[in-house]
């Protein structure tokens, strides 16, 4: 095998595109030399360059190719056509079977030339989000201009240019040069092989593996809050992105003035880690510590102290700025803001943030009564939820709306339940986030999501394959995680035709979009514990069943069925269902299916008597258990029919001969697919339990 390495250098790359572009790189790489068996591949990026190295073959081998082509009979021009397809003449043609067979030999080829074929195409391809274009003298477009193209196979250059016909691709051709740190170790270096790639990026100051920048990054900036004796604030996010801005990573630590240290630490918080992607630290108490660390592109000839002086001056710009909204906002009361909420938009088909309050605060006041919580807090608590939207600081920082929200609540005087309402109703927002776990927040927090939902159903602005610009996946993953997390007992189809209410829509319509919300939130449900590695097709079953709108109810009912089916009674009941229900399925193909009961008088086989009292005995139990909400107890029940189905399958013939007879056992076959359908639907269960 040879070894190969490709490197792209250009100027700097989107953080947050730079993963994506190495996955790209190597999956097209993977596709483009197929031929060469690709092996070993690894691939490594940063700000500057996106790399990837591995072994290929030396050459593709001689090969010989067979194809069939038209009849021995087929006229003369589809013969020609045949020909003029694959460049061959009529000497490579024999017969085979009445038709002509083509017998030709492909000469083996270099690898390089594969591979110098291969790139050029690949990068004029290449899928960036955002591409751009540079020089006016080429159509090629790259995410940032593209500076250098190293490609070394085996030591030697594998040569090749991007200029295509009049087009000169800004005259970029390939080579066996990089460059190292822009400003410590500028310069060309030249590369001969992939074992040489990292070492010598590293020689000059540049660590070419995200991973270990990453590494770096956060073993750095924490011992350097430890020295101080602080710990930093976790922030994956963060850290990721800021493995994608440096490649020589230095920690750094600068100080906070104690004059912006009672500004609301989500107000610092935000504005260093948005504006200037510094991390927040904390004291030996868990409270704010009046410092924070950030990572240096540098290594400076003062130990960075000029890095943090101006640092340090652009965060008290940022704070001072912030300082004067918070100063600014209280001046106004939360509830005196409200009625500014006429002038912003929410939507042009669901009018403004004021009309979508007062949906809110009708919805919250509904939820907050099926849940036994204070409707009057969380009537008022909607009302204001949304009043931070007209407040600097939310202009300023929007992505702490709701937080400040909270603080402006508790400066006006109003009830904590209402502030921690207001700061809440957005949670949460992702996987990480802590839910409302308080009664009125959990009505608000609900609400925003219920009506966010039902709204835009209700305009047919639904979450598409290739996008959800409204954030309803993410309104029914909050929904699903609130109720599971809380344990909350609250059905749902109320709720969501609650927040119908105010539309023009008929009372048809209403249910309609009602149906079409709670499946979407179901589904959602069903990913979220396929995520979770659980078996998401015994929601599915459980939910056919029952069509239950009550998610806790929903999940144990799925639990049961689950536990059944991790028994062996379970499984073999699952297989008797199949075998009946396939049996049933060719007998309704044939016509009307029959509606009759067993009639008992027909039943002459013992098993089939058995069967017919186990089923009687297994309806009152499982009835009586389901209507307890005891599913452990109906499961339970239906596998103790076992034994009774496999006897009736070995013993009894079903397609008799005798009509009456095969009918009434059709009808015993229903009985038995019936009882199990109203614990869940066994047709939705996949073999394997797995998607």
């Amino acid at each position: 095998m040879a070894d190969l390495l490709l490197e792209l250098f250009s100027e700097e790359i989107p953080a947050r595109m730079q993963a994506q572009a190495a996955d790209n790189l190597a999956r097209l790489l993977a596709e483009a030399l197929a031929p060469l068996k690709p092996d070993n591949a690894r691939t490594l990026y940063g700000p500057r360059r996106i790399a990837w190295m591995g072994e290929v073959a030396a050459e593709v081998p001689a090969s010989t190719v067979s194809e069939r082509g038209p009849k021995l009979a087929a006229p003369e021009q589809a013969l020609a056509g045949f020909l003029r397809k694959h460049g061959a003449t009529r000497d490579d043609l024999r017969e085979d079977a009445g038709y002509w067979l083509l017998e030709k030999t492909v000469a083996g080829r270099p690898a390089g030339a594969l591979i110098a074929e291969a790139i050029p195409a690949l990068l004029r391809r290449f899928p960036w989000p955002k591409s751009m274009r540079w020089g006016g003298t080429s159509a090629f477009t790259w995410v940032r201009p593209l500076r250098r193209i190293l490609c070394v196979l085996d030591g030697a250059v594998v040569p090749f240019t991007l200029a295509s016909g009049d087009d000169d691709g800004h005259g970029l051709v390939s080579g066996d040069l990089t460059e190292g740190h822009r400003f410590m170790a500028p310069g060309e270096i030249r590369i001969t092989s992939s074992a040489q790639y990292e070492g010598s990026l590293r020689d000059r100051c540049v660590i070419a593996d995200a991973s270990e920048r990453r590494a770096l990054i956060a073993e750095g900036i924490g011992a350097r809050a430890a020295s101080a004796g602080y710990s930093v604030v976790p922030d994956d996010g963060l850290l990721d992105e800021v493995a994608g801005l440096v490649e020589w990573p230095v920690a750094l630590l600068g100080r906070i003035d104690d004059r912006f240290m009672d500004l609301p630490p989500e107000v610092r918080q935000v504005s260093m880690r948005i504006n200037q992607r510094y991390f927040a630290l904390t004291d030996a108490a868990g409270k704010p510590a009046p410092a924070f660390v950030f990572a240096a592109n540098i290594a400076a000839a003062d130990k960075g102290a000029a890095i943090v002086a101006g640092n340090e001056r652009v965060l008290r710009a940022r704070l001072s700025d912030a300082r004067h909204f918070w100063d600014l906002d209280r001046r106004e009361t939360l509830e005196s803001r409200v009625e500014a909420l006429k002038k912003v938009t929410f939507h042009a088909k669901l009018g403004t943030q004021h009309d979508r309050v007062g949906r809110l605060a009708r919805l919250a006041d509904h939820v907050a009564k099926s849940l036994d919580a204070d409707w009057r807090l969380a009537f008022h608590a909607a009302t204001l939820a949304k009043a931070d939207l007209t407040t600097g600081m939310v202009g300023e920082f929007p992505e702490i709306q709701g937080v400040m929200g909270g603080y402006y609540a508790l400066h006006d005087g109003e009830h904590p339940e209402v502030a921690a309402a207001i700061r809440d109703h957005y949670a949460p927002k992702g996987p990480s986030d802590a839910v409302p776990a308080a009664p009125v927040s959990i009505a608000v927090a609900l609400a925003d999501k219920i009506d966010l939902l039902a709204q835009f159903f209700a305009i047919d602005e639904k979450p598409t394959g290739s996008g959800d610009p409204y954030a309803l996946r993410r309104a029914a993953l909050g929904i699903i995680r609130i109720i599971r997390e809380n344990g909350l007992r609250l059905p749902l189809r109320p709720e969501i035709h609650s927040a119908l209410s105010d539309t023009n829509a008929d009372e048809g319509r209403k249910i309609a979009v009602r149906d079409d919300v709670l499946a979407f939130i179901v589904e959602r449900l069903r990913v979220q514990l396929r995520t979770e590695g659980r078996r998401h097709d015994v929601l599915a079953a459980a939910f056919a069943a029952a069509n239950d709108d009550d998610l806790t109810r929903l999940l144990h009912r799925a639990d049961a069925v689950e536990a059944l089916l991790g028994t062996a009674e379970g499984a073999d009941l699952l297989a008797a269902y199949r075998r009946a229900t396939n049996i049933l399925r060719i007998e309704e193909r044939k016509g009307p299916p029959d509606t009759g009961e067993v009639d008992a008088a027909l039943l002459e086989e013992p098993a089939e008597k058995t069967l017919n009292t186990v089923l009687a005995d297994a309806d009152t139990a499982v009835t009586k258990a389901l209507a307890d909400e005891d599913y452990a107890a109906a499961m339970t029940r239906l596998a103790a029919i076992r034994p009774a189905v496999d006897s009736f399958f070995d013993d009894v013939t079903v397609n008799s001969e005798t009509a009456a007879l095969r009918i009434n056992r059709l009808r015993l076959l229903k009985r038995l697919r019936s009882l199990t359908d109203r614990a869940a639907d066994f047709s939705r269960l996949e073999t394997t339990g797995t998607a």
